[in-house]
């Protein structure tokens, strides 16, 4: 895993105190880094592979409501990044207004649209005749309540937002179901961190051609070696019409395993293009052991082939 220096410069989505920097504050070299604020995350990828900064650090995934489409969409095609590690951070959405202001007030609701998304079983039962408006982060609607668009708004936003910007939490942990937490990745423009035996690859496959089978020809690489999917998207192409799809793969193990080469292998010349966003850290625990089982088969397998030809002649 790439470590972080007191001289690493880290852009993360800003300002303070979005969700964002708070999964960042939880890893201690990242936390002591430089850090360099930036207004949407397409920016912090843009600063990475231009130099401006070494290391990103953004979201990626939602419990709720599923991948963040703007980061994963940008990693895929518009960027040449490797993902080094990845965080999860538990999240509490609160509904902040400035002090003395009652829910009854409302009529404008601040956020980033997938916050917003996350909360819209509450937000419509109970400021259902406000207006939801988009912001470029939690933390900047807050700051936008407190200082721009007084009091007839409310943001939703992190705890932390609340005691940074003066403001007053009218409901706290407003999130649809319980449980809500979201997966953010470190990026850098170079390095494959070593494998760890907890890790993970993400791919992004394209189909040679679009017609019947081609994604359980895909599948079937992975299944046949034992090689878990922690997650499996489908995402448009961007440039060939409706209908043109690739696929964004999260594969449990590392491209030093010899599986998960292999299958990597398989899928190249079946698919041709595949592009390797990374093999990192996983985060939390998951089993492995079927993984290990599979690749010692594999080795075992592969040195009885080996043996069979030494008897070539």
């Amino acid at each position: 895993m790439t470590a972080a220096t007191p001289h690493t410069r880290v852009g993360f989505l800003g300002p303070r105190g979005t969700f964002t920097e708070q999964a960042l504050m939880t890893q201690p070299d990242l936390a002591h880094a430089e850090h360099v604020l930036y207004r949407t995350m397409p920016d912090v990828l843009d600063a990475v592979e231009n130099g401006e900064v070494e290391l990103g650090f953004v979201a990626i995934e939602n419990s709720i409501e599923g991948t963040v489409n703007l980061s994963q969409d940008e990693l895929a095609f518009n960027h040449d990044l490797l993902i080094q590690r990845e965080v999860v951070l538990d999240i509490e959405h609160c509904l902040m207004a400035q002090p003395g202001v009652t829910i009854d007030e409302i009529k404008v609701v601040l956020s980033i649209p997938v916050a917003s998304a996350q909360c819209h079983a509450y937000l419509r039962n109970h400021v259902g005749q406000a207006e939801l408006r988009a912001a470029n982060s939690t933390a900047e609607a807050a700051r936008m309540v407190a200082e721009e668009l007084g009091r007839v708004s409310a943001a939703v936003a992190p705890r932390a937002a609340a005691e940074l910007y003066g403001l007053e939490v009218i409901a706290p942990d407003i999130a649809d179901h319980p449980g809500n937490q979201t997966r953010f990745v470190v990026v850098a423009k170079e390095g494959i961190p070593a494998p760890t035996g907890h890790d993970r690859t993400a791919l992004v496959i394209y189909q040679r051609a679009d017609e019947p089978g081609s994604l359980i020809s895909i599948l079937q690489e992975f299944a046949a070696r034992r090689i878990n999917l922690s997650n499996l998207l489908s995402r448009p192409t961007k440039d060939g019409g409706l209908g043109d799809y690739c696929f964004v793969v999260y594969a449990d193990g590392h491209v030093a395993d010899e599986l998960v080469a292999d299958a990597m292998r398989a899928l190249r010349v079946k698919q041709g293009n595949v592009k390797f966003l990374g093999s990192y850290p996983a985060a939390g625990e998951h089993a492995s052991s079927a993984r290990e089982h599979a690749d010692v088969r594999w080795r075992e397998a592969d040195e009885w082939i080996q043996h069979l030809r030494t008897d070539i002649r």
